[in-house]
């Protein structure tokens, strides 16, 4: 009687074609899939793990790689809203449903006055994906901006409120890509927006930029941001990708230096402690990749750094690609990407 009650409660699918559910358009099936849109269905959903149900949890899928067939319970986040929780002294506490989409977050919050996010415009996803690979661009990374995340943890059975020290955030990385896949499902994030803004315009595409000299406004840096996005990053509604395939790798000082005097050209960026991150994209790029097709995956013509599915593409093609990328890598500078995208077998 117990299952009958959570099926219908949760409203499982069976057999669900996830092609378009992947911003790689990638050719994926889900044994089962339902939608989370509302609180109400958790109690049905903890039910279900409690009975030995393997769930992955999906927002905007634009940062995993789906097999062919996916056998777990695929929980599609589509949960909607957006409230202003309080104004604090210094920051705007600004809380969002994980469905959200993370793009019209941004720009609701600059015509809302709550101006902080807008170096990360135009990243695809969803709100509650966004803390889970810890988002950054243009010299702005998530966790500077987070207050909080409010979860559910199936190995509790309850909500629970997780600071942003509590998220263990790192580079492209938390405690929720850690740990075991089906431990959380991230119900709300909520950002701490200062009110005292300054502008982040640090990172060299946005400082050769004549027109964000002085005092541009949020808003202005939000357009530059996008337009230097699409410049440089494929439309996943015209060509499947999934944003950046590999991490920007972090080297010792020492490391770069010796690869700098047999490259002089090597891009790099200090972050402190005697280490440095390398430009994945240069690397590949200097590898001859930018352009090259495989079957029906590639690298794209203008960024090295983004894998995309010309079309029929699968996992299998991409996992041999980005391969033999990391292969050629790590023969020619001694140096192992690491790829960013999460695989969902």
């Amino acid at each position: 009687m117990l299952s009958l009650i959570v099926d219908r409660a949760v409203d499982r699918q069976r057999n669900v074609d996830l092609s378009s559910f992947n911003t790689l358009g990638l050719s994926s099936r889900a044994r089962d899939l339902l939608v989370y849109d509302d609180v109400t269905q958790l109690p049905a959903l903890q039910a279900l793990v409690e009975q030995g149900e393997r769930i992955f949890v999906l927002g905007g899928g634009s940062n995993v790689v789906l097999a062919e067939q996916v056998d777990a319970l695929v929980v599609k986040v589509e949960s909607k809203g957006i409230r202003l929780v309080a104004q604090q002294d210094d920051a705007y506490i600004v809380e969002a449903q994980a469905g959200e989409c993370w793009h019209d977050f941004v720009q609701h919050c600059l015509n809302q006055g709550w101006p902080g996010l807008e170096n990360l415009a135009l990243i695809p996803g969803t709100v509650g994906a966004a803390p889970v690979q810890n988002i950054g661009a243009y010299g702005l990374e998530l966790e500077q901006r987070i207050h909080s995340v409010l979860a559910w943890s199936f190995t509790e059975g309850q909500e629970v409120e997780l600071s942003a020290a509590q998220c263990g955030f790192a580079y492209r990385d938390s405690r929720f890509k850690r740990d075991p896949a089906g431990n959380w499902l991230i119900l709300a994030v909520r950002f701490a927006l200062p009110r005292q803004w300054t502008p982040v315009l640090e990172y060299p595409d946005l400082n050769k930029q004549a027109y964000l000299a002085g005092e541009p406004d949020p808003q202005t840096i939000f357009q530059a941001v996008c337009d230097i996005r699409r410049q440089k990053l494929p439309d996943p509604r015209v060509l499947g990708n999934a944003g950046s395939f590999f991490k920007n790798p972090v080297v010792q000082a020492e490391q770069r230096d010796a690869l700098k005097q047999q490259w002089p050209n090597l891009v790099s960026y200090e972050v402190g402690q005697g280490q440095c991150k390398l430009a994945a994209g240069w690397l590949i790029d200097q590898c001859g990749w930018k352009g090259r097709r495989d079957g029906a995956v590639g690298v794209h013509d203008r960024q090295a750094l983004v894998l995309v599915n010309h079309g029929g593409g699968t996992a299998h093609d991409i996992a041999r690609l980005a391969q033999a990328i990391r292969a050629s890598v790590r023969e020619r500078f001694g140096v192992e990407l690491e790829q960013e995208p999460v695989v969902v077998t």
